[in-house]
């Protein structure tokens, strides 16, 4: 186990480039082998081991896979006209998220990178061909198991992928890189959410998507969890100055185990980010059932879909872009973000109170859904509601890249970045789940009261994360702090060193 006695200064400076940010001119050169290749593309030259190509493949992962069920879920209902299936599938889902999400950072640091992402792929695959059995036969007792499984799969496919996005780039790239993964893997649910509203695109009743639909989900969310065969070990990936990723050398299941532990005695701050993480996915629920499915026909809900994955894209560059605008200090940066956020949840949810007041579940009941006639895109009023879900969807975002963008600005270890990222997604899940289990009561709480309860829970997170922003947020996180957390010293991650021109294998 590490131990603040090692030796961290064999090697480079630890103020060094790649924690810094700053980039040198005269990189060392690469270790021999296919993976330090010279690629090309037009003026831009990178390599496979490359954090920036690695990003691109785990995003294309998530891509297909979580883009995927984004896509289906962002219909309502995942697809059926009846929420009521849906709701108790994602309930076991999230359940089960939150308790592996918590311990996936462990998993996915003893399976290595590819592993966690492939598994975590195949549990989308097997999610979607659920819902297409249940819409022929209402077997629920499918649906549950496959929501209960993808819970298990999930948490360690988002500790996996947010380690990658979190530690591999250099501190001054954070942000771009997390946006660029966000613009990427919602890029899927935009692609996704075309295949119903093509589809469906003549429905103005209240149905079902298509056996079409359904089946070119499972194939796309087969496909990804291949891909993911096609990364890199985390220990062989080289950034631009030579520097490399820090991990454990040799990890054990003792010491990821124990190192869950240590993340709490170190980092006992963590704690305050707690409510953000759990806010971060309650609004889900209310936003795909409780407005989109509730509200709209099958056609609009489609429409409204597309452009909610849509703005997420803006979202993430307008965001990911902002936060690494060296000219101003990360530590002003950090603050900055904070009253952005709060200013938007002011204003997004506001608007979101005036549309709530429009209607109640009375208004459509369920058992009716095959005569209700909801909202169309032609009607009259339908743009101002449009925007409003326009800027759901940017808002999603813009929440979601800040705070991977805070945790990265903690830390650069991945050891830890992989235990952060699954506190994030276990605590977010566990939110999520006792959101779908309310909405799938058999007498589920008002519209307004769960609207309420998603305004509520983000401006009070936001509240109580502002001292993590203020004291723990600093400029830069010196390479001595980080290699703490890990059985790597100075000459193993830095650049210019001996062990820059060794392949790992």
């Amino acid at each position: 186990m590490a131990t603040n006695e090692k030796d961290t200064t064999t090697a480079a400076d630890v103020s060094s480039p790649a924690y810094s940010g700053e980039y040198t001119r005269d990189a060392p050169p690469r270790p021999e082998g296919w993976k330090y290749k010279a690629i090309k593309i037009g003026r831009l030259e990178t390599w496979y081991a490359s954090p920036a190509v690695q990003l691109v493949l785990v995003a294309l992962v998530c891509f297909l896979c979580p883009g995927m069920f984004n896509a289906l879920g962002g219909m309502g209902g995942t697809g059926l006209s009846d929420a009521k299936a849906s709701d108790d599938a994602n309930t076991a889902l999230y359940a089960t998220f939150s308790i592996v999400g918590f311990f996936a950072g462990t998993i996915t640091n003893r399976l290595g990178i590819k592993f966690a992402l492939s598994f975590g792929g195949l549990g989308y695959c097997i999610y979607t061909a659920s819902f297409l059995c249940y819409k022929h036969t209402s077997n629920k007792g499918f649906s549950i198991f496959a929501g209960t499984l993808l819970g298990v799969c999930a948490g360690i496919l988002w500790s996996a992928q947010g380690a990658i996005m979190m530690s591999y780039p250099p501190e001054k790239l954070k942000g771009r890189y997390i946006s660029w993964f966000w613009m990427i893997f919602n890029l899927g649910g935009v692609i996704g959410s075309l295949i119903p509203l093509g589809q469906n695109i003549h429905s103005v009743s209240d149905s079902a998507v298509s056996d079409g639909t359904y089946v070119g989900f499972i194939v796309l969310t087969f496909i990804g969890a291949l891909l993911a065969f096609s990364l890199v070990d985390g220990s062989t990936v080289i950034r631009d100055d030579g520097s490399r990723v820090i991990l454990m050398k040799n990890p054990t299941w003792w010491t990821e185990i124990s190192g869950l532990y240590e993340v709490f005695l170190t980092d006992p701050y963590i704690l305050l980010l707690f409510p953000m993480f759990f806010a971060s996915n309650w609004f889900y629920t209310y936003q795909f059932n409780d407005v989109n499915l509730a509200y709209f026909n099958t056609r609009t809900r489609a429409l409204n879909n597309t452009l909610y994955w849509s703005a997420q894209i803006f979202g993430a560059l307008i965001f990911g872009y902002s936060l690494d605008i060296t000219s101003i200090r990360r530590t002003v940066r950090a603050k900055a973000v904070w009253v952005t956020l709060f200013v938007l949840t002011m204003a997004v949810w506001g608007g979101g109170y005036a549309f709530q007041k429009r209607y109640t579940r009375s208004t459509f009941p369920e058992k009716d859904s095959a005569t209700n006639i909801k909202e169309d895109w032609k009607a009259h009023g339908y743009v101002g509601h449009m925007f409003l879900y326009i800027f759901y969807g940017f808002y999603d975002a813009a929440w979601q890249t800040s705070v991977y963008w805070l945790m990265g600005a903690l830390t650069n270890n991945g050891r830890k970045l992989a235990n952060f990222a699954g506190f994030y997604k276990g605590i977010q899940s566990a939110g999520a789940a006792i959101m779908w289990r309310l909405d799938g009561l058999d007498d589920p709480p008002a519209y307004m009261a769960l609207f309420g309860s998603c305004w509520g829970l983000l401006a009070g997170s936001l509240v109580l994360a502002l001292p993590v922003i203020l004291m723990k947020v600093r400029d830069h996180v010196p390479l001595e702090d980080d290699l703490q957390f890990t059985d790597e010293t100075a000459a193993d991650v830095a650049p210019g060193t001996e062990a820059d021109t060794k392949e790992r294998v």
